[in-house]
């Protein structure tokens, strides 16, 4: 770590989710990144740039107040973004937030955005004009617009219908049984280097009679599906989105959801709704559960990738 010209930080984010506790800097899984920032000052060869992600929350955080004192104090510029996926085309709502700093004498190629938190992609997409970023950092003015631009969920997935087979080869699918207990967690068994029908990932009735007031329900055409978590697939409330394979006249919770055939997004389709190449692929020895967790644990490259471009790019 000491030496490298960047380091590339995603601390844990159970200590600022709204979910969890918020105990910040007082959880104990916040030592280990205030211990980096803490060797920073003392550290001979500190980095050039810095890259930090986290959950939206962790910018009010006392956590965040002392990386920014730091970073200061350490001469690094900052530029703060909270980001999603949405903004960029891909129908998924993961909003995060990062961090991005530049010791001196590097600079940013825009440097009125020192020093700020912005919502806008603007300036990664190379619009350094301030009238424009302004304009587009008003998250709750343009969201409608910001859907109608996203592609639908359709062009992620990879089964059209319940009558498609995928091979495992691929790495994404497994095959197995699922049996779903009383609070919506699915056990499962894993087979691998099988074909597997898209009605293995279809949700139990018994899981649709209990839960179904809770779950997110999105259609091939919808512009936005919910942030899948790790426990994706083992818990169906508050994990993600499911997906209608059946269209209804009247979309929503009004109409059945028995009839809607439920199911969930396959792995290789969570991969697809965070940008991951085509050619990725798991190890055939992981799990359908530790698939899902990984995921639900990763980034979305259509939002780190501009980020990273913009940190490493030269001032002009």
């Amino acid at each position: 770590m000491y030496g490298a010209h960047a380091w590339l930080l995603s601390p844990p984010c159970q200590p600022y989710t709204r979910q969890g506790l918020q105990k910040q800097s007082s959880d104990a899984r916040a030592f280990s990144f205030l211990k980096i920032l803490e060797l920073i000052p003392h550290t001979v060869k500190p980095p050039h740039m810095l890259f930090v992600e986290n959950v939206v929350g962790f910018e009010t955080s006392d956590t965040h107040a002392k990386m920014i004192e730091i970073l200061a104090n350490s001469d690094y510029l900052t530029q703060e973004f909270i980001l999603s996926p949405l903004q960029f085309g891909v129908p998924y709502s993961r909003p995060r937030y990062f961090c991005l700093a530049k010791r001196k004498p590097l600079s940013f190629r825009c440097q009125l955005l020192n020093n700020q938190l912005l919502r806008s992609p603007s300036p990664l997409l190379g619009n350094d004009d301030m009238t424009v970023i302004t304009k587009h950092d008003q998250p709750d003015d343009s969201w409608d617009k910001l859907l109608e631009s996203c592609d639908p969920v359709e062009r992620f997935l990879e089964f059209s219908n319940s009558g498609d087979q995928v091979n495992t080869e691929t790495g994404f699918l497994s095959t197995g049984t699922a049996a779903v207990d009383d609070f919506g967690a699915a056990e499962e068994t894993v087979e691998v280097d099988r074909c597997v029908s898209i009605d293995h990932f279809l949700v139990p009735l018994s899981l649709i009679e209990r839960w179904g007031s809770a779950m997110d329900i999105v259609y091939p055409d919808s512009k936005r599906c919910c942030c899948f978590t790790k426990s994706y697939y083992r818990y169906v409330k508050g994990t993600g989105s499911l997906l209608a394979t059946v269209q209804p006249k009247n979309k929503g919770k009004a109409s059945s959801l028995k009839e809607q055939h439920l199911r969930y997004f396959t792995p290789r389709e969570v991969a697809n709704l965070h940008s991951f190449p085509g050619d990725f692929q798991f190890p055939h020895h992981l799990s359908l559960r530790q698939r899902y967790a990984l995921l639900g644990n990763s980034l979305s490259i259509a939002v780190v990738a501009p980020l990273l471009q913009y940190l490493f790019a030269q001032a002009g």
